[in-house]
């Protein structure tokens, strides 16, 4: 009986994995709305208790895209499957994948976590973080599920050595110094990635700032976050025009 709920549980997972795959680019926008919402956490409400959090947050998040830069700088798999679908032509075992099954999404969590912190979200972290730990989850077990059925005992033995969410970092050292970082399939792939977090927070920082001390009492801040978001879209378009020109090639 436990059994078959547990497969039956597998299986719901699976399709609404297969679900969340197709339409993530669509869903997944309309659950950082929450990040407009009155954001404040009651027991930390003070000037300096919202800096602690803009300053973890940060960490965190810059945590988040490290990992991510690692990953597809050094063994990088297709994020987009093929026709919006789960898909892989081969089983990546090397790189970050030696010491994560999940770089990527753990990555992805991490970024959007510590947004949530730095932005003082109380709705984001409380909806929002839930409902993307829910979402990949089960887009891991539709993946898992699809890879098990293509590479078999191959993808069995690599679930038995590595970890599916929690890495493990003991020998990272050697996987990094043995294998050659690609730059430049690191800013084709990700440019789109740091922007958007970057500039979304710094936003929200803005507006917080102006509304709780007004221009005068703030400028000098409101300055320097402005300066921010004008490098941070330089950045941008030019990783995207060198992109579309082919000046940078991902291979």
């Amino acid at each position: 009986m436990v059994q078959l709920l547990w497969n039956g549980s597998c299986k719901m997972m699976v399709k609404i994995g297969n679900f969340f795959f197709r339409y993530r680019n669509a869903l997944f926008p309309l659950v950082f709305v929450l990040l407009f919402f009155e954001r404040r956490w009651p027991v930390f409400n003070s000037e300096l208790a919202e800096r602690w959090e803009i300053g973890i947050g940060i960490v965190v998040a810059l945590s988040g895209q490290i990992l991510r830069a690692l990953t597809i700088g050094l063994a990088y798999i297709k994020r987009g499957g093929k026709k919006k679908q789960v898909y892989a032509e081969k089983l990546v075992q090397n790189g970050i994948f030696a010491h994560c099954r999940n770089p990527l999404y753990l990555g992805n969590l991490l970024i959007l976590f510590g947004v949530g912190i730095a932005a003082n979200s109380l709705p984001f972290v409380l909806f929002g973080i839930p409902f993307f730990l829910f979402a990949y989850l089960a887009i891991i077990h539709a993946e898992e599920n699809y890879l098990e059925k293509k590479f078999g005992q191959e993808f069995k033995d690599y679930c038995k050595r590595v970890n599916r969410i929690i890495p493990n970092f003991s020998r990272i050292g050697n996987t990094i110094k043995s294998m050659e970082f690609n730059w430049k399939r690191l800013i084709v792939k990700e440019y789109a990635t740091p922007f958007a977090w970057i500039t979304g927070l710094t936003f929200l920082i803005i507006k917080d700032t102006y509304l709780d001390h007004g221009y005068e009492a703030s400028k000098y801040t409101l300055w320097s976050l402005s300066i921010l978001l004008l490098v941070a879209t330089c950045a941008f378009f030019t990783a995207w025009y060198l992109k579309k020109n082919k000046f940078l090639r991902s291979n």
